[in-house]
């Protein structure tokens, strides 16, 4: 059975922009931090990075998970998007006044005088991004795939340019906070206009009540995402350098461009895809693993490829970033698995199961804070590693969540991945081996010879075994 060609059509446009969106916004990033890595201090880093985690768990509470409850909704209407838009901005309004308040506790914490400005100044942003989640709603819903890469690059060119001459100018690491606001607020801008729904003054609490019975495990889980994500982040500024926690810092992001390159592709459009399919088990089964396929066939060449090039693209940012090499390549072996975790999110949220998807983040994190805690005293590279382990590792809880809703076993899930995890560590190998010779040549020539040499051959493994992901991509392409 085919799927009907009103959704395939637009699943497959969602998917194409979204790959524009993701791949664009990665390119731009690797430019703007070269830039910036090579105007500002580890340091620098480590300071404005330590923030991070107070900032996204406020964006957690002021969201309470309207963004996935609008999406779940089969017909949502204005008075759904308008009572959103009102109690997250209330909500942001009370939590920025509260982290105002904590800032000198904050700089407390991290003996560090100097975030207490620095932290009343950052976290306006998540203030800002609170007016923008009905109208992101509302553009994710209606797969304005198109609409979201144009704000999302425009966004980052212009914030970035900004980072780029607060820096020039001496402003260090305020030149970080400067491009994170100034992309929040040219995104919410962005939004704004893009989407057709306006805030009205008339408000009602219902529909917020009726979201919240949804989102509140939504809301649970992104809370327990974002210490999951910043979790070591806030160990090593406690324990470590900030130099140390700038290198650490650093190679994340890297890994996380990587891994959000594919990850953000498949989550701009699969919720809303699999809420259209609603109780058609079989054909959500079909339309999931082509998901999974692309998936991998896009993640694990990606970061298989940045643990091979790991030092060169350190060697980008300038001789003071070294020691981020290692990190990064460690790291990058676990975010080969991580836009997995997407497929499986989605999939448990579109049938209502918000509470499984709870407990399986809430185990991960009490797993990852207990390999801190044990490790810790082994250094940096051993948390890290462990880090990595637990990423993929956790995916086996999620596929037994996820075989209780629907039919998908752990037979198919790694007949669908296994061709291109064993295809991308065969491409990785010979990449490695033929261009060792040439291990002491700059890294501006081995970065570009590396990347094109497996390209090809990743192409031509694909091309000789006829994979089907692969060459829909180029019918795509050619039309």
């Amino acid at each position: 059975m085919s799927e009907p060609r009103d959704l395939k059509e637009r699943t497959t446009r969602g998917l194409a922009w979204s790959g524009v969106n993701s791949g664009m916004t990665q390119l731009l990033n690797l430019v703007i931090g070269v830039f910036l890595a090579r105007l500002l201090s580890p340091g620098d880093y480590g300071i404005v990075g330590v923030l991070a985690i107070f900032s996204a768990l406020a964006g957690n509470l002021q969201d309470v998970g309207f963004t996935q409850s609008l999406i779940n909704l089969k017909r949502p209407e204005a008075r759904d998007y308008n009572s959103v838009f009102w109690f997250s901005a209330a909500t942001s309004l009370c939590l920025y006044l509260l982290l105002f308040a904590a800032a000198p506790l904050i700089a407390a914490f991290y003996r560090a005088e100097e975030l207490v400005p620095l932290s009343r100044v950052l976290f306006l942003g998540f203030f800002i991004a609170a007016l923008s989640i009905p109208s992101g709603a509302w553009l994710k819903k209606n797969l304005c795939n198109r609409e979201m890469a144009l704000i999302g690059i425009t966004a980052l060119t212009l914030s970035g340019l900004a980072g780029i001459a607060v820096a020039f100018a001496g402003g260090r690491h305020w030149a970080l906070v400067v491009q994170q606001l100034s992309y929040i607020g040219i995104t919410t801008v962005g939004r704004f206009v893009c989407s057709p729904w306006r805030p009205s003054l008339s408000w009602e609490f219902a529909p917020v009540r009726g979201m919240m019975r949804f989102g509140v495990n939504i809301f649970l889980t992104n809370v327990v995402n974002t210490l999951s994500q910043n979790l070591f982040t806030v160990i090593f500024g406690r324990i470590f350098s900030k130099a140390v926690t700038g290198f650490y810092t650093r190679a994340n992001m890297w890994n996380n461009m990587g891994h959000q390159l594919v990850t953000n592709t498949v989550n701009q459009l699969a919720q809303a895809v699999f809420v259209e399919v609603g109780d058609d088990r079989e054909r959500e089964e079909r339309v999931w693993r082509k998901m999974l396929r692309f998936t991998a066939f896009l993640s694990m060449p990606a970061m298989l490829g940045l643990a091979l090039v790991a030092r060169e693209v350190t060697a980008i940012l300038g001789p003071q970033w070294g020691p981020s090499a290692p990190l990064l390549r460690v790291l990058a072996l676990g975010g080969a698995f991580m836009p997995l975790y997407a497929l499986y999110q989605n999939l448990l949220i579109s049938h209502g199961r918000g509470r499984t998807y709870l407990w399986l983040n809430v185990g991960q994190v009490a797993l990852l804070l207990t390999a801190a805690l044990v490790l810790a005293p082994r250094g940096v590279m051993t948390m890290v590693a462990a880090y990595s382990a637990v990423q993929v590792l956790w995916l086996m809880p999620w596929q037994w969540a996820a075989g209780r809703i629907s039919a998908l076993r752990w037979t198919t899930v790694a007949g669908d991945v296994m061709p291109y995890l064993l295809s991308s560590l065969l491409t990785t190998g010979l990449t490695w081996g033929l261009t060792e010779p040439l291990e002491p040549s700059p890294f501006w020539v081995l970065l570009p010879v590396r990347i094109v040499l497996a390209a090809v051959l990743y192409g031509a493994l694909m091309w000789a075994r006829r994979d089907d992901i692969f060459l829909e991509m180029l019918r795509f392409l050619r039309r």
